[in-house]
């Protein structure tokens, strides 16, 4: 689980997973757990052979912040404005289902460059329609009196029958989040009404409809895709526990996503392009000497972790480590700098708590490294070293290769002049890479 930071300070929780096209999961109001749903749930599995998903936790749910207050549709679409810049992700597919379908058709039409495809699943742009059907009404009035009636119905609705299933759903629709907030999310949702957006959508949207729920109103699966311009309108048998499969296959087919297959060994190729990332922890020997060996450890560990989780986020490649330092590469020199922002941004918020904070620098280089079984050597690994060193605490140095191989990246960098290292004749130029008001 990674944390993003909304407009008004309220912390939101998503998790990243898979290779392929980008998916942001929006979540299901008002249960959301990511970390529950990913560890007991076959779709994610599914999901994510061919996609690379994001999903969060709504604010007051899951793993974000339970007391949230502004629950309204501009802070629901901030959320996903601070999720998915926390991620770095500039172009992506969005999903929505049942409650959810307003918040992402308001943020489509916000943000028209970035939402590649719009797949809106069993909900409706009119949330007063939606309240007002009868098993809805019910709901809501058990919500406000009878916790576990109104999550053992709702279990009960999306698996369509008993046993000890309905149990285990509705122990989980009640993790997700406290009555309280399931009560005040609805009152917030009831007010949500997108219908005059629906003609500003330019995203190609897929809508699906589960023929067998009761609780959406007559053919809003049909009122979306007539509002919408351009959009595909696909029934789906049974309820939306069923055929999850179809599901899975008929979004990766709209959006692209092909089976993975295993491509034949590549011929080896002594000099390729890569983008070199150095970190290490400030003052690592007197923190250790300080905490000792053990409580020091523990903070290695934290730095490890935070790390990894950040270089997989981004399609960076782990070369080597030594506890308080890293090497990676990647592809890219603009997914070494996203990588880069998204890891200080990661240590500033573990610092907020920690009791023992994490400063971190990095340095970055790009260029034609000799690989050699799973390394990297030369004048280009080098510099990226010796740019790395000559960083302070927090700070994020790069060269003007990596500098100018990020034109257009919206990656903000101010001039550090230049400096003379050994082995190198010429003296290098160096940029600092802004990360704190991106």
């Amino acid at each position: 689980m990674q944390y993003a930071t909304a407009a008004d300070g309220v912390r939101i929780a998503y998790a990243v997973a898979g290779s392929g096209p980008w998916l942001v999961r929006m979540p299901s109001l008002p249960f959301s757990h990511v970390q529950l749903e990913w560890r007991d749930s076959d779709f994610y599995d599914s999901l994510t052979r061919n996609i690379t998903a994001v999903a969060f936790d709504a604010r007051g749910t899951g793993l974000s912040d339970r007391d949230a207050r502004d629950l309204s549709l501009d802070s629901r679409i901030g959320d996903v404005e601070a999720v998915v810049d926390r991620a770095g992700i500039d172009h992506f597919a969005l999903h929505a289902a049942q409650l959810s379908g307003p918040t992402a058709i308001a943020y489509a039409v916000r943000h028209p460059e970035r939402v590649s495809h719009l797949i809106l699943d069993d909900t409706f742009a009119c949330a007063r329609e939606y309240m007002q059907m009868p098993h809805n009404r019910a709901l809501r009035e058990l919500v406000a009196d009878d916790w576990e009636s109104t999550t053992e119905s709702l279990a009960f609705m999306y698996i369509g029958h008993g046993g000890a299933d309905v149990a285990r759903y509705a122990a989980f629709f009640r993790a997700c989040v406290t009555q309280e907030m399931a009560r005040r999310i609805m009152n917030a949702i009831a007010r949500d009404d997108v219908t005059g957006l629906l003609q500003s959508v330019r995203a190609p949207t897929l809508v699906l409809q589960h023929a067998g729920l009761k609780n959406l109103p007559p053919g809003s699966g049909r009122e979306l895709a007539a509002g919408i311009p351009g959009a595909r309108l696909q029934m789906l048998s049974g309820s939306i526990g069923d055929a999850m499969e179809t599901v899975v296959s008929t979004v990766g087919e709209f959006i692209g996503a092909h089976p993975v297959q295993t491509p034949a060994p590549a011929p080896r190729d002594d000099s390729v392009f890569r983008a070199i990332l150095f970190t290490d922890i400030v003052a690592h020997t007197d923190m250790m000497r300080r905490l000792g060996d053990e409580a020091g450890r523990a903070v290695l560990r934290d730095h490890e972790r935070i790390t990894r989780d950040v270089l997989a986020t981004h399609g960076g490649v782990e070369v080597k480590t030594d506890g308080d330092s890293f090497m990676a590469s990647f592809t890219s020199a603009a997914s070494a700098a996203a990588s880069a922002v998204a890891l200080q941004r990661a240590f500033a918020d573990y610092n907020r708590t920690a009791g023992e904070p994490i400063h971190v620098r990095a340095g970055i280089n790009a260029g034609e490294p000799i690989a050699e079984a799973g390394d990297y050597f030369g004048a280009s690994v080098i510099l990226a070293a010796r740019i790395s060193a000559l960083a302070a605490a927090d700070e994020v140095l790069v060269s003007v290769a990596v500098r100018e191989l990020c034109a257009g990246k919206q990656l903000h960098f101010s001039d550090r002049g230049t400096v003379e290292l050994k082995g190198f004749d010429e003296p290098i130029s160096l940029y600092e890479l802004h990360w704190r008001h991106m």
